[in-house]
């Protein structure tokens, strides 16, 4: 593998800051937005407390700006990037998980799109049938494997639209929210706990929203133009993600006040459908389908880069074969043959993807401690020497380890998912931090080598 294969070529680098923007603001534009703000108040904080946490939690996409800075400097994919902290071979779990994770997201998203464009249907009188079902996933999942046959500069344009049109009809809906809303209760709220409730507040934000966007930041930053400063790159994809999340999080704070259930609902689009005029609900399904579209885009196209890191060469047309077969076949076997598996298949892709949080602390760790001047490009070839580096491998391992310790779910209970951990993610800041402690010891440890 020559450096050709593993640098963006110039030709290819075609995005420009605004496009980087559009991308980041389409994909966080949805209305699942509103949600985050309810979980954020049913930790029982008040309105001034729910905002601030809104925004700190929206901060954490400072890390994806700081990701896809590299990737600009560097012209380099993510995952490509990450070799050089974990060593060709060891970078190849970390890798697969994250391919794992984004198709299995995108099947999901694919099912929900499904989902949504039948209740759509119904609002202008089409009952809901196998066929019907049928008709949606033709038409949701065969928009989304079409999007795999574009460029990206294509693919950034789409982007922009749907910024714009999904952005100013969400805008539609908030605006809806706030004149329901019962803004004297809101501001009323009592003040919650700093420590119980505001921090594991935060978490939920920030790990379902930029830690869990960071595996793919790079792979639209190393396609920025070459005259793009570093830190336009950083702030367009910082704050294409973080504004659009901040302001529809605290819409959900208010809309919060009259469906308190919003929170805990198992189908919240459903609970927000019914707090709309009847005459609106069309447009509110189609602002919903609409808002998945962008998340797929962009995870499909990192599933796709991830494959081929791993080490998986097939051709283009044989990768969207494949990665369009699995987004569709999922949703059919959810839908018409086992409904219950759509509940263990989230809970196992959640697993996965707290797991890369400390993946994403190393990485940066390691850009920081050793990367000052560049990265090596020969770290990151097949032929590399380093095939394992083992200070970002036993780092990474031990911090999930330990994220476990702190971590409660249906099916796992960690003996410190106690107290202010139980119920939440702070775990994923316990690992995030623990990661980062392992990685300044090892770093010690290499300095008083050297002395020696």
């Amino acid at each position: 593998m020559n450096e050709d294969s593993i640098r963006i070529q110039n030709s290819e680098k075609t995005l420009t800051p605004g496009k980087l923007f559009y991308n980041w603001f389409a994909a966080n534009i949805g209305i699942l937005g509103f949600v985050y703000g309810a979980i954020i108040v049913s930790y029982h904080l008040s309105f001034i407390q729910s905002t601030i946490a809104a925004l700190i939690g929206a901060l954490s996409f400072t890390a994806p700006g700081w990701v896809a800075m590299i990737g600009r400097k560097e012209g380099i994919t993510t995952f490509k990037l990450s070799r050089a902290a974990y060593g060709t071979r060891g970078n190849k779990i970390p890798n697969f998980i994250a391919w794992i994770n984004m198709i299995g997201w995108v099947s999901v998203n694919v099912l929900t799109g499904t989902l949504l464009l039948t209740a759509m249907f119904k609002t202008i009188n089409i009952p809901k049938t196998t066929l019907s079902d049928a008709i949606a996933l033709a038409i949701f999942g065969g928009l989304v494997i079409a999007s795999g046959l574009l460029k990206e500069n294509v693919l950034a344009k789409i982007q922009t639209w749907l910024s714009w049109i999904f952005g100013i009809l969400t805008l539609v809906i908030l605006f809806i929210f706030l004149f329901k809303a019962n803004w004297n209760e809101a501001f009323q709220l009592p003040s919650g706990s700093w420590v119980k409730g505001f921090l594991p507040a935060i978490s939920i934000v920030a790990a379902g929203s930029g830690i869990s966007w960071s595996m793919a930041a790079a792979d639209w930053g190393a396609y920025v133009k070459t005259n793009t400063k570093p830190s336009a790159t950083f702030w367009n994809t910082t704050l294409g993600g973080l504004i659009p999340l901040f302001i529809l999080m605290s819409g959900g704070v208010l809309l919060s006040t009259i469906s308190p259930n919003l929170a805990n609902a198992s189908e919240p689009f459903s609970v927000m459908y019914n707090v709309l005029p009847s005459w609106f609900g069309f447009t509110y399904f189609l602002v919903a389908v609409g808002g998945l579209i962008p998340q797929c885009i962009i995870s499909l196209r990192s599933a796709r880069i991830n494959l081929s890191t791993v080490g998986i060469n097939i051709s283009q047309r044989s990768s969207l074969v494949i990665h369009g077969a699995i987004v569709i076949l999922i949703p059919i076997y959810v839908l018409f043959v086992s409904g219950n598996f759509l509940s263990s298949f989230e809970l196992f892709l959640n697993f996965l993807g707290i797991c890369l949080a400390s993946w994403v602390a190393i990485f940066l760790c390691d850009s920081v401690m050793y990367r000052k001047k560049g990265y090596d490009i020969k770290l990151m070839e097949n032929r590399s020497p380093i095939h394992y580096k083992w200070d970002g491998i036993i780092s990474w391992i031990l911090a999930t380890l330990i994220w476990l310790l702190f971590t409660n779910n249906a099916i796992w209970n960690g003996p410190f998912a106690k107290g202010i951990f139980r119920n939440n993610s702070l775990g994923v800041f316990i690992s995030g931090i623990t990661a980062i402690l392992f990685m300044f010891i090892f770093y010690l440890l290499k300095k008083m080598n050297k002395r020696d």
